[in-house]
């Protein structure tokens, strides 16, 4: 059997496409056991983040084992094989470890170094393991894999290189500056319970904010999180002030209209907060461009200005188009008097949010090439507003959307609307580190509002600078993948060595038993002498091919001498295979997590 390991993360998929293909937890669940039950697995484990979705096994062929892991993610990721394939990476026995072993440290990560990984990994094994799909390769790998990464963290300076990815965020949020200058004295509001959204809560409480809401599902979560929060706030201060409270998922509407920074990581599959949610809550807060007396922008004012009329396909995002014309077609739809007989949209049922034309991608996402085309035509044809003449900017754009999706099979996804050039100074600001994502991206172009979501993350993180340390990180990863294939090879000949030492036993034994028949006045003491003899003369004969059939077998390419034992003393293969069975059933049960 051999390491096998095929996903996507960051470096080698657009975030659009993680972000489809994310799999909540009944999907891990459904995949692991779907994974063990394909003939070429015997064990599986995943590894899904916010930046990476990874499926290990155990397999006994390589190109089998490919194409059904492949075909195992796109099924339950519910991305097509075809579109999945192309941004797919596979990794096999001695490459599988040095990755795993490299994002256990750090160095694969969207923020190089960060330490979050490490919790990440330790979960994905206790999940294999209370599904019984962690055998003894994948128990040894991950806990390997969490001492590596710790090993890195303590000994280097890894953690100089990168920070999590909620201390990033913030920082990008704050601009580049102090995140406590930034964060002191506002309100915070965390959507999520987990991990991530505990660290963000954390985090912001040391940065200086003047107050936590959290808001989860589960009740119980949030309220622990709360009294975690302000036990630490009251031991750190000293004066007991509460700095954190808990509200149900009901809430969140309201406190959004009092919340200066929100965070949110949670493992919904929709969008917990939408563009228009947004607006209503930083309504009242943003002052009008170019109002003299200090006014602030209400909803549906038109506080925004209008966008570039050109998107080019592989560059800025399609939903910057048009607004202008847009707007129009929304009043005009409003009004009941547009013309939409031959458009195959139900125009009316688009809902117009200030900034974004009801013509552009958020009405044509999931459409088909035909009626994509069609809806391009009709767009073409409309009724130009007065003093404009973005419509047909407006056309050219969906016609070139229409060519891409002809070529490709699908819309281009590129929902990022383009940032305001300028405009008013941010007075809410929001963080997405959830993987679907939690925020609506259309708040990009609400004025007073600033998103920073995993895609601006990793695009931030691309010029990041690499520390020093980051070399030397390299090199445990190497002599520890190094060591632990040394050891996996030893380890693979040892039931051969235990089989051969049972034959001798067994050997030993029969001989006694024949000298008991030829010299049966043999009293205890002489027989007990003679055992131990003959035991001491195996063991000798043995000691010196055992010892040494490991250190070749450790060696690169040592695997036949466990096959060159067995011929040489005429092993049965059927006893080798029951001690290795009775060695992984005593590893499992070691390293077994509750069931």
């Amino acid at each position: 059997m051999s390491l096998l390991v095929v996903g996507l993360s960051h470096r080698s998929a657009p975030v659009s496409v993680l972000e489809r293909a994310a799999l909540n937890a009944d999907a891990q669940i459904k995949l692991l056991q779907d994974t063990v039950a394909a003939e070429p697995a015997a064990e599986a484990a995943v590894l899904a983040t916010c930046n990476r979705i990874e499926l290990y096994a155990d397999v006994d062929k390589f190109h089998a084992g490919v194409a059904e892991l492949s075909t195992l993610l796109a099924q339950h990721s519910g991305v097509g094989l075809e579109e999945l394939t192309p941004y797919l990476y596979v990794h096999y026995e001695d490459r599988a470890v040095h990755h795993l072993f490299s994002v256990a440290c750090g160095l694969d990560s969207m923020v190089v170094g960060e330490g979050q990984i490490l919790g990440q990994i330790k979960d994905s094994l206790a999940k294999a393991q209370d599904l019984h799909t962690a055998g003894r390769l994948l128990n040894v790998l991950f806990q390997q894999a969490l001492r590596v990464g710790k090993r890195a963290h303590s000994e280097t300076g890894i953690d100089r290189a990168g920070q999590s990815l909620v201390t990033f965020g913030l920082e990008q949020l704050a601009s580049g500056g102090e995140v406590a200058d930034w964060a002191r004295g506002k309100k915070a509001l965390v959507i999520g319970a987990g991990s991530m959204s505990s660290l963000a809560a954390a985090t912001l409480v040391r940065a200086g904010v003047d107050e936590v809401v959290i808001a989860n599902r589960t009740a119980e979560r949030a309220s622990r999180l709360v009294e975690i929060l302000n036990d630490g706030a009251s031991s750190d201060s000293g004066d007991g002030d509460v700095v954190a409270r808990a509200v149900p998922m009901d809430a969140v509407s309201g406190e959004l209209t009092r919340a200066d920074v929100v965070v949110s990581c949670t493992g919904a599959t929709g969008l917990v907060l939408t563009a228009e949610a947004v607006s209503v809550a930083v309504a009242g807060r943003v002052p009008v461009v170019g109002a003299g007396g200090g006014g602030v922008a209400q909803p549906g004012a038109g506080g925004v200005p209008p966008a570039p009329t050109r998107a080019a396909l592989g560059g800025t995002n399609a939903r910057s188009w048009a607004d202008e014309a847009g707007r129009s077609l929304a009043d005009r739809n409003a009004a009941g008097s547009a013309d939409d007989e031959n458009c195959p949209l139900d125009l009316n049922a688009v809902q117009a949010t200030p900034g974004f034309s009801v013509l552009g991608e958020a009405a044509v996402a999931g459409m088909a090439a035909a009626e994509l085309e069609q809806h391009a035509a009709w767009v073409d044809n409309a009724p130009r507003p007065q003093g404009t003449g973005s419509v047909v900017d407006e056309a050219e754009a969906i016609a070139a959307l229409a060519a891409a999706a002809a070529a490709g099979g699908r819309i281009p996804e590129r929902r990022r609307p383009e940032p305001l050039a300028a405009g008013p100074q941010p007075v809410l600001f929001l963080l997405d580190l959830a993987m679907p994502r939690d925020i609506d991206a259309a708040v990009h172009r609400i004025p007073g509002v600033r998103l920073v979501d995993i895609e601006s993350l990793a695009e931030a993180s691309a010029d990041a600078p690499m520390a020093a340390d980051v070399d030397q990180v390299r090199r445990i990863v190497a002599d520890e993948v190094a060591a632990f294939g040394a050891a996996l090879r030893a380890a693979h000949i040892t039931p051969t060595v235990v089989a051969l030492r049972t034959m001798a036993a067994d050997v030993v034994a029969m001989e006694m038993a024949r000298l008991e028949g030829r010299l049966p006045g043999l009293d205890d003491k002489q027989r007990g002498e003679i055992t131990q003899t003959v035991k001491r003369v195996v063991d000798k004969l043995l000691h010196a091919p055992t010892v040494r059939v490991k250190q070749l077998a450790a060696e690169p390419g040592g695997a036949g001498y466990a096959d060159a034992l067995r011929t040489l003393f005429d092993l049965d293969q059927e006893t080798v295979a029951a001690v290795s069975r009775a060695e992984d059933s005593n590893t499992n049960e070691e390293d077994r997590g509750p069931a």
